[in-house]
């Protein structure tokens, strides 16, 4: 099983895969930082319809074409702010990565590439967020067809710590 998972540091809008993750806004528009990126990587095919989606909740996902992208698809999400959210924000944050896990697998997808989710403008500490990423990916890809799993850092520290919790569940 976790020879399915690599930890990469990359950029995610360049990656062939047959899904990237964006952590994204509730209101699915474009935003700052990853999220713009992603749409502007995509082109305005990506807006249009996203604009067919009522606000998305902390945690729940939804499946879009990946438009001018290499990856096939895009699965977002939207993580809880871990600066806002009390009590369960680590299980808000778990619920993420399930929702993607369960995405891919109705959807057959066989390679996902995810990037760190909250660790950017939503605040999350790195060392809890690579802990519940892995750790969740771990329980959640058991019986599907998930091939190849990628979690894409941005800085050689994410990087560390994804590669750390990995190699403690391995």
């Amino acid at each position: 099983m976790k020879n399915k998972i690599e930890v990469v540091l990359a950029d995610i809008t360049k990656l062939s895969v047959d899904a990237i993750v964006n952590s994204g806004n509730a209101n699915m528009v474009r935003g700052s930082g990853l999220c713009g990126a992603i749409f502007r990587g995509a082109g305005d095919e990506l807006e249009i319809e996203c604009l067919k989606y009522s606000k998305l909740e902390i945690g729940e996902t939804i499946l879009t074409d990946g438009y001018n992208l290499p990856a096939k698809k895009i699965i977002h999400t939207v993580a809880p702010k871990y600066y806002l959210e009390e009590g369960d924000r680590e299980e808000k944050l778990k619920n993420c990565y399930k929702n993607i896990i369960k995405v891919a697998k109705l959807n057959n997808l066989k390679s996902i590439a995810i990037p760190c989710i909250g660790m950017g403008i939503y605040k999350w500490p790195l060392e809890i967020g690579a802990k519940i990423a892995i750790d969740t990916v771990l329980t959640s890809i058991v019986n599907t067809n998930i091939e190849k799993m990628y979690f894409i850092c941005g800085t050689v520290e994410q990087e560390e710590f994804y590669n750390k919790y990995l190699k403690e569940n391995r």
